[in-house]
């Protein structure tokens, strides 16, 4: 049996090797918080091993954070240093793959007034923009891992003795990145496989739209798709030509929506970690693609704020389908952090679309991608629908339906 020093050696090196797949003489960039010091000083030590020419470590501090959204002046959370956002393009021109690594509290800005958590959002969001359309056109090789802090392991498992929550949460996420695996690397390629067969199938049907309805939750959604919508999975070819997998664990199949054809209600079916807070049992209405209703019984200034981002983030930019049965739902954990709880259930996302879900979009103008329906917006921010009784149909151009998932799962 494998010691935990050693399985956290081997998560780091899937997190290298098949998350970014960093290749000898490549860069990388991490970016984390100081909480995950130790995974990351395994991270560069990995990636060194196999030939990076250089790792940047990128730190943050969620005290410090905190210590800004509760002190600053409001015109000080407009700012965002114009030096890191123009380093990070830097390193993407010089072929750098990126890292994130999040250890996040899903309660770490509770009682922060969120429009002063939307006014620092926004401007790093602003900021970041040119930096951004490496990652959203795949032009550099990026990926997001996540590991246990101790706050966070508090809301994960409250039930267990303190001293037992971080290593509970250690021992979910080893399972769901399949770090227990006997051979790791080939069981990410067997999933990887797997998801790729189910995006083939969608791909050849070309449906018209999908159809949603969840007695349970009240989800009843009709979500059109853009002609030429291509479907996604696990594995990513980056403009350098080596495949990466953008989130660690993925459990998904994902395309873009056409943003102006999506009519009914969607519930959510877990909570959603957003920004330090959560928002929770929620419900959003969309009228010929835009939202035109929410509510939530917990954090609705919260989703007010990210609604509100821009005009793009009152629409949706990714339709994802995982089944109920995935490993992660099987846990029976919620783990207030969508990272993990995207990989439990299907989910939407408000805002920006992706252009590799569009057959040429990565060729195109962004006016060109919005005239064949994508979605342009500062913000991505998934949640999630899925549930054990969620029915979805394909609908064909002449109107017929094709069963996709039935009673929460894949119908095929």
């Amino acid at each position: 049996m494998r010691t935990f020093q050693q399985r956290m050696e081997q998560y780091a090196a899937l997190a290298v090797e098949v998350g970014v797949n960093v290749q000898p003489g490549q860069k990388l960039c991490v970016i984390a918080p100081i909480a995950a010091a130790e995974f990351v000083r395994e991270i560069v030590k990995h990636a060194y091993r196999i030939g990076s020419t250089y790792v940047h470590v990128d730190w943050s501090d969620e005290d410090v954070t905190r210590a800004r959204l509760e002190h600053s002046p409001e015109a000080g959370l407009s700012v965002y240093p114009t030096w890191i956002a123009d380093g990070r393009v830097q390193m993407a021109e010089d072929g750098a793959a990126f890292l994130w690594v999040d250890a996040g509290d899903p309660d770490l800005l509770n009682g922060i007034d969120a429009v002063r958590i939307g006014t620092m959002t926004k401007a790093q969001q602003n900021a970041l923009q040119a930096f951004r359309k490496y990652t959203l056109n795949n032009e550099c090789a990026w990926s997001i891992v996540a590991v246990p802090t101790q706050a966070w392991a508090n809301k994960v498992f409250p039930e267990q003795a303190e001293a037992e929550r971080v290593q509970a949460l250690w021992e979910a996420i080893f399972a769901a990145v399949r770090v227990d695996a006997e051979d790791p690397v080939a069981a990410w390629r067997g999933h990887a496989d797997n998801l790729r067969a189910k995006a083939g199938r969608l791909n050849e049907q070309k449906y018209s739209e999908l159809r949603y309805r969840s007695a349970s939750t009240g989800t009843d959604v009709t979500i059109g798709l853009p002609e030429g919508h291509v479907w996604v999975s696990a594995g990513t070819q980056s403009k350098q030509g080596s495949t990466f997998i953008p989130n660690m664990p993925t459990e998904e199949v994902f395309t873009s929506p056409h943003r102006m054809r999506i009519n009914g209600k969607v519930v959510s079916s877990k909570p959603l970690s957003y920004n330090g807070n959560l928002i929770d049992r929620f419900s959003i209405t969309f009228a010929e693609g835009r939202i035109s209703a929410f509510a939530a019984e917990q954090g609705e200034d919260a989703l007010r704020q990210l609604i509100e981002t821009d005009d793009g983030s009152h629409y949706l930019g990714e339709i994802a389908l995982v089944p109920y049965h995935s490993p992660i739902s099987d846990t029976n954990v919620t783990f207030y952090n969508t990272l993990f709880d995207e990989n439990a259930a299907c989910h939407l996302a408000i805002g920006f679309a992706f252009p590799f879900c569009l057959e040429g979009g990565l060729q195109l103008s962004k006016e060109e991608q919005s005239a064949r329906g994508l979605n342009q917006s500062l913000a991505h921010v998934d949640f999630m629908i899925g549930t054990a009784d969620l029915e979805i149909d394909g609908v064909r151009e002449d109107g017929s339906l094709d069963p996709v998932f039935r009673n929460g799962n894949w119908a095929f």
